[in-house]
């Protein structure tokens, strides 16, 4: 029957049959049209979220699901820790201000008694002076620039009218260049720790009556990453001999010889053996750059559901999915199927639960609490999304959800199976969220050479914030030292070894 109505002010047919046919027809039209409405206010509602609303995915009210536990025989009840004795006081956290910093430099300013002032006002003797107070005030003092000057020696043969020997510079960062170690160090910082664009870094030093130009700011940042790959190069050769890698990408406006396209900066964390995170920029999405990077790499793999790493785990490295990623689909959906999100939401929240007890735990106990506690409770979740999945529509915002969750199943169920799993890739999703601030300043990479450029560059500050380092003394440091560095000394520079050596803390 076709579904074109009638005008309403047309008389209706006689015929029950044919009455009951349009009603069919109308029902259906209605269910389509629902179903239609409820998908695009789905789509809008997580485009003005995206655009304008809040990034929490807590749950909405309280659910019927929220104290979900493990059966009560999977796991013998853990015995409570004794109480303290109630001799022994709680500990509580003072209050008001801290101390500041011993490291920070300090300047005496001294404030005395005028001379009248220091006579005792009862027999007017003079008062001697028995200690002091010190009361301590955090003050600024801008970064200013300062010119080196390097001086070196000439000599020259009297007698043989000529012979000239000058003394040799050390080897620079950037040779010939203009900026000293500490200068190009403070440039990388500020635009790749601070997000500062080069166009207002520009500004900051015309303040200071130093101009330079954002095209050789841009040089400089070029040549650091040059003299840096080879220890980008033994970072990234760490992170393939990792057990596990997290991983993600985030796209980045690039420009192009054929105008902008949207490219791809890919971040790969090594496992706690091989701590440091790296970085590499693509051109495009395509699976060419996982495959590439990572085809000498055998393990555990922990990324979302993009098909572009299909090729990797084909050559054997085995999938781990991403259990925040199959939440965040039933957040999702939780405008148009609230108590049924709220559900599965609640268990997943179920199985966080365990990972909060389990954090502190060795590989081997956490592998033990999995399977006594959250195997069950995985279980049980895959058969009532198997019960749910015949009732929904799967092209619903829930239905979309299941069916997420159903084609990860396996993945899903893997970090069940080893200790140093984790159960989300939310460490590669937050090394990507200074990529997502900074490329609101700084826009876009000006071509393929500036996103090499700038994941050579990321690499070395997410590490040294990775390991609560300074970046600026970390790279001032290095680019200093390794353009004299021999090869085989080059491990000593990279941020782990970096960080245990004395001059770490100078």
């Amino acid at each position: 029957m076709s579904t074109t109505l009638a005008s309403p002010d047309a008389p209706l047919p006689d015929d029950p049959v044919v009455l009951q046919g349009m009603i069919r027809e109308l029902l259906t039209l209605l269910s389509s049209h629902k179903r239609e409405n409820e998908q695009l206010r789905h789509r809008l509602d997580q485009l003005l979220r995206r655009l304008y609303g809040p990034r929490s995915e807590a749950v909405v009210g309280p659910t019927l699901f929220d104290g979900v536990t493990p059966p009560a025989a999977a796991t013998p009840p853990t015995p409570e820790p004794p109480a303290p004795p109630a001799s022994v006081p709680a500990v509580k956290r003072g209050h008001g201000r801290r101390r500041l910093p011993e490291h920070l430099p300090r300047r005496r300013v001294e404030h005395d008694l005028n001379e009248l002032d220091k006579f005792c006002p009862c027999c007017g003797t003079t008062r001697v002076k028995i200690g002091e107070e010190v009361s301590e005030r955090l003050d600024y003092v801008p970064a200013s620039l300062v010119v080196v000057e390097h001086i070196r020696a000439k000599y020259v043969c009297r007698r043989c009218q000529g012979q000239l020997a000058v003394a040799p510079l050390p080897p620079e960062s950037i040779p010939k260049g203009l900026p000293g170690a500490g200068l190009v160090a403070s440039v990388i910082v500020e635009k790749f720790v601070d997000h500062q664009p080069l166009h207002r870094q520009q500004q900051k030093f015309a303040r200071e009556g130093v101009e330079l130009h954002r095209s050789t700011l841009c040089d400089w940042l070029a040549q650091a990453a040059g003299l840096l790959a080879p220890l980008y190069e033994l970072m990234v050769a760490a992170v393939l001999k990792s057990k596990v890698i997290h991983t993600d990408d985030t796209p980045v406006r690039l420009l192009g010889e054929s105008g902008a396209q949207t490219g791809r900066l890919w971040v790969y964390l090594g496992d706690g053996e091989h701590p440091y995170t790296v970085y590499e920029a693509t051109a495009s999405r395509k699976r060419d750059g996982p495959m590439t990077f990572l085809h000498e790499f055998t393990g555990y793999l922990q990324a979302d559901a993009f098909s572009g790493y299909d090729g990797v785990y084909a050559r054997g490295v085995t999938e781990v999915a991403c259990w925040a990623h199959a939440r965040r689909k039933f957040v999702e959906a939780q405008k148009t199927e609230p108590a049924l999100s709220a559900e599965a939401i609640a268990r997943v929240r179920a199985l966080y639960e365990v990972e909060r007890r389990a954090k502190e735990l060795p590989a081997a106990e956490r592998l033990a609490l999995r399977q006594a506690e959250s195997a069950p409770l995985v279980g049980s979740l895959g058969a009532w999304l198997e019960q749910l999945r015949a009732t929904v529509l799967p092209k619903s915002p829930l239905g979309q959800a299941v069916g997420y969750a159903q084609n990860q199943w396996k993945a899903l169920n893997v970090y069940l199976t080893d200790g140093d799993l984790r159960i989300d890739n939310n460490a590669a999703e937050n090394a990507l969220r200074g990529t997502a601030v900074g490329r609101k300043n700084w826009l876009f990479w000006g071509s393929e050479t500036g996103g090499r450029t700038a994941a050579v560059l990321t690499s070395f500050t997410a590490t040294c914030k990775r390991h609560g380092l300074n970046p600026w003394l970390y790279l001032k440091d290095v680019l200093t030292r390794l353009p004299s560095c021999p090869p085989e000394q080059r491990s000593a520079l990279l941020p782990t070894a970096w960080a245990a050596a004395p001059t770490a803390t100078t």
